[in-house]
């Protein structure tokens, strides 16, 4: 679902929270179904992400709770957005929630990147599970 500035989706990943997890906390494995960099679980760790065409975009880890929530800062000073992942153990499996918010509708850049990444971001969450089955030990 989309609402003015955020973007929230949520993905059914067959596999536990802990696998999840790691699939967005290990760069070897975040390469692998988003962007390659240094991404780690610490606040204030800073990294950038390799957008390939869009460029290095500089990210901020401004929250963790282990196996349950990761959020981070986007493109500081330019996009300033903030990347928010929930995790919550279901039936089966595991529920990642992304919440992408803080999108300037009212700059032409801010609203480019949503309608971009509103499209864009289903598209990634799919490729999370075939990661974690490449790159994650049982």
């Amino acid at each position: 679902m989309i609402q003015s500035g955020t973007i929230r989706l949520s993905q059914f990943i067959n596999h536990p929270p802990a696998k999840v997890w790691l699939a967005l906390t290990d760069p070897a494995i975040h390469a692998k179904w988003w962007a390659a960099g240094d991404v780690r679980a610490v606040v204030g760790h800073r990294f950038t992400l390799d957008m390939g065409p869009w460029g290095q975009q500089p990210c901020e880890v401004v929250a963790v709770e282990p196996e349950r929530l990761l959020s981070y800062s986007f493109a500081p000073g330019t996009l300033d957005t903030t990347v928010t992942w929930r995790i919550e153990p279901e039936t089966g499996g595991t529920r990642l929630h992304l919440e992408h918010s803080g999108f300037d509708l009212e700059s032409p850049m801010g609203k480019t990147a949503f309608g971009g990444m509103g499209q864009g971001w289903p598209k990634v969450l799919e490729r999370i599970e075939p990661a974690i089955i490449a790159g994650v030990p049982n």
